[in-house]
């Protein structure tokens, strides 16, 4: 599959880029897409969230009123899950939501969601490129040129770029990152990807190996 290079101004370079067919031209996988993208998510929760137990909440451990004749049920001390103040049952304590997943099932993920991205056309190509200081009006500039603006964008680079990764940062739906580190969240995510040249061979390596 060939699909057009075009230069930061928009404009075709005359050139013509080709999408490997085993990366973007699979039938896409839904089940493995869902586990590659819960993963993802999971590895990004924190799992820190504590509530105290009967045990752990401050207060007097006396108890409140005699065990017979006081016409209700036996009451414990103040700390009891049944009063205000008190602590809570069952309630959430600090975990790691990580899940191990096989390199095979995220490889194929990835070229599931490329694989969707291109019939959805959603993948343009530029040649590589750099800013000479991090502005966002540059970056704002080159998705006005690519007739993206106001989508969700993901820039795949070859490489790590400063100035152009500053330049996107303050933008909400603009994202930069580097081929090697693409995941199907993100790419899943962005309404157009914008890959440079050198990213498809990077990509390439590391999907075909």
């Amino acid at each position: 599959m060939e699909v057009n290079v075009l230069n930061i101004q928009g404009q075709e370079t005359g050139r013509k880029a080709v999408l490997n067919d085993a990366i973007y031209g699979i039938e896409p996988n839904d089940h493995v897409l869902y586990l590659d993208v819960k993963q993802y998510l999971a590895n990004q929760r924190q799992g820190t969230a504590k509530s105290k137990e009967r045990s752990e909440v401050s207060g007097s451990t006396r108890k409140l009123g005699r065990q017979k004749g006081g016409g209700g049920a036996r009451r414990g001390d103040i700390n009891s899950p049944l009063l205000v103040g008190g602590g809570r049952v069952f309630g959430p304590k600090p975990r790691d939501y990580r899940f191990k997943l096989n390199l095979k099932t995220k490889v194929l993920a990835r070229k599931s969601a490329l694989s969707y991205k291109v019939q959805e056309n959603g993948i343009i190509v530029v040649e590589d490129f750099t800013f000479d200081a991090p502005k966002t009006k540059d970056f704002l500039n080159l998705t006005k040129n690519l007739k993206i603006e106001g989508k969700k964008v993901l820039l795949v680079l070859p490489e790590e770029n400063k100035n152009v990764y500053l330049s996107a940062r303050n933008l909400k739906k603009a994202e930069v990152m580097g081929a090697a580190s693409i995941n199907a969240y993100k790419v899943m995510n962005a309404d157009v990807v914008v890959m440079c040249e050198k990213s498809l061979q990077t990509i390439d390596e590391i999907l075909t190996k």
